[in-house]
């Protein structure tokens, strides 16, 4: 894993509450702000790790926004960051986290750090599932003699090792609200696959 510090975009209409946000997350995150839907979408990027988004935005709303992240196919987290009052309509909505003002600053470091987290699972649960499937195959396909002198194989197979110390690594630190962020991702993947 990178040891870069996370990328932060912080969306919000108010330049107060954007900028009091950035303020204190800047210590730990890469942070940028942007001060309207529209400019939320112009800034976003591969490069962003993570999206605090106001939901209540003249012009694009947080809402639009959101969808428009997801069109996008944008591997990032969105926090709905705000002080509209969920309601059933949150169902449908493909964010990860929902969050209501106004929210402190520990707070914020501990949804971020959650959804960092998850995204990490979840990236290391995808390429274990990907050299599974490899071993998988080649346990099926070959001799036991090719497969115990082929250096490629054992280094596969060390490799599934290693993920999968990191998987448990970051599973043993996770919390009921890490497991069901991380397990909900999966599960609109899987749904998503399926309708495919």
């Amino acid at each position: 894993m990178s040891m870069e510090p996370a990328t932060v975009l912080v969306v919000d209409d108010e330049p107060d509450v954007a900028d009091a946000y950035a303020a204190q997350l800047e210590s730990d995150f890469i942070v940028s702000t942007a001060y309207s839907g529209q400019e939320g979408l112009d800034k976003i990027d591969a490069a962003v790790d993570v999206v605090l988004l106001d939901r209540r935005m003249p012009g694009i709303s947080g809402d639009e926004v959101l969808e428009k992240i997801r069109e996008r196919n944008l591997d990032c987290r969105v926090a709905m960051v705000t002080a509209v009052d969920p309601d059933f309509d949150i169902i449908d909505m493909p964010f990860d986290d929902y969050v209501i003002k106004p929210v402190s600053r520990d707070d914020l470091f501990e949804k971020i750090n959650r959804l960092l987290r998850t995204s990490e699972y979840e990236e290391n649960l995808r390429r274990y599932y990907a050299l599974a499937a490899k071993h998988a195959t080649l346990l099926s396909n070959k001799p036991e003699s090719e497969l115990s002198e082929s250096e490629q194989f054992q280094q596969l197979k060390e490799e599934m090792d290693r993920i999968q110390d990191d998987l448990d690594q970051t599973i043993s630190g996770f919390d009921d609200d890490d497991f069901a962020a991380a397990f909900r991702e999966i599960g609109d993947e899987a749904t998503s696959f399926a309708e495919e």
